[in-house]
C-alpha cells in the first residue's frame, strides 16, 4: 500500500510539473515571438511612448498589442504578471527530483559501476551542483563578460562540459542527465526570481511615482530572457530523455548530451530569426544532419562472442551455442529480468512490472524482444543498474535469439 500511495504522489506531482511547465513555455516562447514581430507603430503611438505594436487575430477576435519603449502615460490599473508558472514548475521539478531520484537514491541515481557512493554522498554532490550551478552562472552573468555574448556563451558552454563530463562520471546516465536538467532549470527560474522581476517591479515603481527608469533594468532582463528561450528545448530533451537509454547509458553520454544541445539551440535560434523574417534554412537544415551523423555515431556494433576462457560454466553452454532455445533464452530472462518485469514482481522496488513489460513466456519474450534487443542487448540499461548481474555473454545470446527467432526451434 506504501508503494501504491507513493506512486500516486508521484503522479501528482508530475502531472503538475507537466502542466506548469507547459504554461511556462509557452508564456515565455509567446513573448519572444511577440517581440520579435513588434512592427514600427505610426507617429501618433510613438509620441505616445509606444516602441511597436502588432495585430494579431485569434479565438474569433482581433488583438492589437502594443509595446512601451519604457513606460506608458499612466499605469493601468490591471497589470498582468508573469511569474508563477516558473516558480511552480521549478517547484515541483524539485519535488519530482527528490521523490524520484532523492528517495530512490540506490535504485535511480546510483550506480556503482560508475562510481562508490552512498545515497547521502550522492544527494549532497547533486545539490551542491544545482546551487553552486546557478551562483557561478549568476556571477558571470553580473560581470563585464555580459557585455560580449561571444565569450559568456563560449564560457557558459565550457561550464556545461564540464558539469556533464563530472556528473556523468559520478551518477547513473539517467541521474546524471536530469541533474543537468535540474542546473538548467534552476538558472532560468533564478533568471525570473533574482533578475527578471526585480527589474520588472523597479520599472514599475518607478513609472507609478514619478521617478526615472534606469534602462539598465530592462537591458538585465532581456539578457536573461534570452538566455532562457535557448536553454529551453535543451531542457526539454532532459524532461524526457529517460526514455531513451541509447542516449544516456551510452559510453560518450556526456558527449551526446552536449550535442543535442547544440542541435536544440541552432533549431530554436532559426525560429527566433523566422520570426523577425529572417530565413536561414541551414540552422535548420545542419541540425537535422547533425541528428542524422549522431544517430549513425552511436549506433550499436554487432555483438561478438567473448572467449571460452573468460566465461563461466554457464556462460560457455550459452556461447558455445550458435543460437540459444526458448527454453535457454527464457530461463535467462527469469533469472535477470522476472523480478520485475513479472505478473508477481519480487523486486523491492518495482513491485508492478515497469511499463507493463511481463516477461513470464517465451511469447511474451518475443512481443517485447524489439525493446529487450534496445535497452538490454544494444545498451546494458535492463536490467535496471544490472541490479541482477547480468553478463555480457548473457546479453550476446539473447541477442543471438532474438535475431534468429525466426530460425528457433519451437518444440525445444
Amino acid at each position: 500500500m506504501e508503494a501504491y500511495i507513493f506512486d500516486w504522489l508521484q503522479l501528482i506531482v508530475r502531472w503538475a510539473h507537466l502542466i506548469t511547465g507547459v504554461a511556462w513555455i509557452g508564456a515565455s516562447f509567446y513573448f519572444v515571438w511577440l517581440d520579435n514581430h513588434l512592427e514600427e507603430p505610426p507617429q501618433w503611438k510613438r509620441e505616445k511612448g509606444i516602441k511597436g505594436d502588432l495585430w494579431a487575430i485569434h479565438g474569433g477576435g482581433i488583438y492589437e498589442v502594443a509595446k512601451y519603449q519604457m513606460s506608458p502615460e499612466k499605469m493601468p490599473d490591471t497589470l498582468h504578471w508573469f511569474k508563477w508558472e516558473a516558480y511552480t514548475t521549478w517547484l515541483t521539478g524539485m519535488l519530482l527530483l527528490a521523490a524520484v531520484y532523492y528517495f530512490g537514491a540506490d535504485a535511480y541515481l546510483i550506480d556503482k559501476r560508475v562510481a562508490d557512493l552512498n545515497a547521502t554522498q550522492a544527494i549532497t554532490i547533486g545539490l551542491a551542483f544545482i546551487i553552486a550551478g546557478w551562483f557561478l552562472y549568476d556571477f558571470i552573468c553580473n560581470s563585464k563578460l555580459a557585455n560580449n555574448p561571444t565569450l559568456i556563451t563560449t564560457i557558459l558552454l565550457a561550464l556545461l562540459v564540464a558539469s556533464s563530463y563530472a556528473l556523468t562520471h559520478l551518477f547513473s546516465g539517467r541521474g546524471a542527465y536530469i541533474h543537468i536538467g535540474a542546473i538548467i532549470g534552476t538558472m532560468m527560474v533564478g533568471n525570473v526570481f533574482a533578475v527578471i522581476m526585480p527589474s520588472q517591479r523597479a520599472l514599475v515603481k518607478a513609472i507609478t511615482e514619478g521617478g526615472s527608469v534606469d534602462p539598465s533594468w530592462g537591458a538585465k532582463a532581456k539578457l536573461r530572457s534570452t538566455h532562457n528561450t535557448y536553454l529551453t528545448l535543451p531542457l526539454l530533451f532532459i524532461m524526457i530523455s529517460n526514455h531513451y537509454p541509447m542516449t544516456y547509458s551510452h559510453e560518450y553520454n556526456w558527449l551526446i548530451l552536449l550535442a543535442i544541445t547544440g542541435i536544440t539551440a541552432c533549431v530554436r535560434q532559426f525560429f527566433v530569426l523566422r520570426h523577425k523574417n529572417i530565413t536561414k534554412p541551414a540552422l535548420l537544415i545542419g541540425p537535422i544532419i547533425a541528428t542524422l551523423i549522431l544517430a549513425a555515431l552511436m549506433a550499436p556494433m554487432p555483438s561478438q562472442n567473448t572467449s571460452k576462457n573468460e566465461a563461466t560454466d554457464r556462460e560457455e553452454k550459452i556461447i558455445g551455442q550458435a543460437i540459444i532455445s526458448d527454453r535457454e533464452a527464457l530461463a535467462i530472462i527469469n533469472q535477470r529480468c522476472s523480478s520485475c518485469h513479472s505478473e508477481k514482481a519480487s523486486d523491492e522496488v518495482f513491485t508492478v512490472a515497469p511499463a507493463g513489460v511481463i516477461l513470464d513466456s517465451a511469447e511474451q519474450v518475443q512481443q517485447w524482444s524489439t525493446r529487450i534487443m534496445a535497452r538490454t542487448v544494444n545498451t546494458n540499461d535492463m536490467p535496471f543498474m544490472n541490479k541482477t548481474n547480468m553478463t555480457d555473454s548473457e546479453r550476446q545470446a539473447i541477442g543471438h535469439w532474438i535475431n534468429s527467432k525466426g530460425k528457433i526451434n519451437k518444440h525445444d
